[in-house]
């Protein structure tokens, strides 16, 4: 993981609650490829994009994360197509700042109640 860019994980097999049919991708897959579209537009992207296999999530929709060393990681869920703009915003606060913290009043209202866990830098571990 490069110490410059924040990484955001997006679950590529959530379904989000809903079926898929043979040959069908789940809407995990849709929202990273979402994800990987808007980012090809950015002259500068503010995260590399990466696919991860459950983050055991599921209950909550659509999962990513996002870490970044000596951040705090966010798991986030309940996410959809149409946030992708949002979670970008996101994605560009959470690497400006200084631990990964972004306060709910920082981030795009539309994602105030997408958090579903954080997770300590391994510095903070004991």
């Amino acid at each position: 993981m490069t110490d410059a860019m924040p990484r955001l994980y997006v679950c590529t097999t959530c379904r989000a609650g809903k079926p898929v049919g043979d040959g069908e991708l789940p809407s995990g897959a849709h929202l990273h490829a979402a994800v990987a579209l808007a980012l090809q537009g950015q002259p500068s992207p503010a995260v590399e994009l990466h696919e991860v296999v459950c983050l055991s999530a599921c209950d909550r929709g659509c999962s990513a994360a996002i870490a970044m060393p000596g951040k705090w990681t966010y798991v986030l869920g309940d996410l959809s197509l149409e946030l992708v703009p949002d979670l970008l915003i996101y994605a560009a606060s959470y690497g400006a700042s200084k631990n990964g913290v972004v306060m709910r009043s920082r981030r795009p209202a539309s994602l105030n109640n997408v958090l579903v866990a954080r997770v300590p830098p391994m510095e903070l571990r004991a």
